[in-house]
């Protein structure tokens, strides 16, 4: 196609957000003519992101960069980015527990690693968060199986499940659980409890904020009084936390905590940072998890938390619920993550090329 050049790609849903997988062979290695590539692929900045593949929502505006690892033990590599809708900016800060979920069957469609029959495991470092997960895909007959009866809450029907085994996931960025060195501190007379695991998180009291907790995107994302407050605490959370000015970052992200109203452990409401996630993130899940087993947190006096170890906490968002398979050593600041686990789903959508204008 004259005046465009052409870069291949998957377009996979992944868990419960959406947006085109790449080989990291198919774009450039220097890293601002890489983002350029990838915001005129999604239609950025744009707010409707009208002349490219974005879908005007953060969950869709999405981007994996795949490629075979050469470090050992790992099988590929996984670069997380999130593609701005309204401003130029390409942010691989945070990583993304939903998207993740698609990087192991389009490792294998690519034939970047080779498939078992019945079932294969694949080993992921996640270079955002340097950290790895095991990720067990379904493969009879050697061939990626997306259908099955797993449901998960804010996709509609069912699909083959894939079983994400996070490791490594405590102080991703800040290289502690507790970053402020407290389980509580107080940000401009809100009491806040800030954690690092899998995704950095400012978690709140919903009620703090004059809310129940049970607010969906048009209570929360149309009240620009709120956000505006949420906002100026999560920014002096970012210095506190060690991330220093966070207003060009997503992370870290925002948990709006409540108790749980149905059977989960505890009700949350994950902000990206800017806006209401339609469900929950998968690593924000993982955090919010943690933190529901450190006494003393604000996650902790909501929960209700189950018997044993590993169990299953159940986390309520707008949507449904999300679980995670929590194995943890020690108590309190003490506490270490030994793994959590997480069920999603994943589909490809389409393949083929993306144009990008040649200027």
């Amino acid at each position: 196609m004259r005046d465009h050049i052409s870069v291949p790609c998957l377009v996979m849903r992944g868990g419960t957000s959406k947006g085109p997988y790449f080989r990291a062979e198919d774009l450039p290695s220097d890293i601002a003519a890489r983002d350029r590539i990838l915001m005129r692929a999604m239609g950025s900045p744009d707010l409707r992101q009208i002349d490219g593949l974005g879908g005007a929502d953060t969950l869709t505006s999405k981007v994996a960069i795949v490629s075979k690892s050469k470090r050992p033990g790992v099988d590929v590599d996984y670069l997380f980015c999130q593609v701005d809708i309204g401003k130029p900016v390409v942010d691989t800060g945070p990583s993304c527990g939903n998207m993740l979920s698609g990087v192991a069957p389009f490792a294998l469609e690519m034939g970047m690693f080779p498939m078992q029959d019945g079932e294969t495991s694949v080993v992921i470092y996640d270079v955002n968060t340097s950290s790895k997960i095991e990720a067990v895909i379904q493969t009879p007959g050697k061939r990626v199986n997306y259908m099955g009866d797993a449901a998960i809450d804010g996709v509609p029907g069912t699909a083959a499940p894939v079983i994400l085994n996070f490791m490594d996931i405590v102080g991703v960025k800040s290289g502690k659980m507790l970053p402020t060195g407290n389980v509580v501190d107080k940000i401009q007379g809100v009491d806040v409890s800030c954690f690092d695991v899998a995704m950095p998180m400012i978690l709140m009291r919903a009620r703090d904020l004059g809310l129940e907790g049970t607010e969906g995107r048009k209570e929360i994302d149309g009240n620009k009084e709120l956000l505006a407050r949420i906002e100026s605490i999560r920014l002096e959370a970012g210095r506190l936390m060690g991330f220093g000015d966070v207003t060009d970052s997503v992370i870290p992200k925002v948990g709006l905590l409540s108790e749980p109203r149905g059977t989960g452990a505890i009700t949350s409401r994950y902000l990206t940072p800017h806006a209401l996630h339609a469900a929950h993130a998968v690593t924000g899940a993982c955090c919010v998890a943690t933190a529901c087993a450190v006494k003393g947190s604000i996650a902790h006096e909501f929960a209700r938390m189950p018997e044993g170890n590993p169990r299953t906490v159940w986390i309520e968002h707008p949507t449904g619920m999300v679980d995670v398979r929590l194995e943890t050593t020690g108590e309190g600041a003490d506490l270490q993550v030994v793994r959590a686990g997480i069920l999603r789903t994943c589909r490809p959508i389409m393949k083929g090329e993306v144009f990008i204008p040649e200027a």
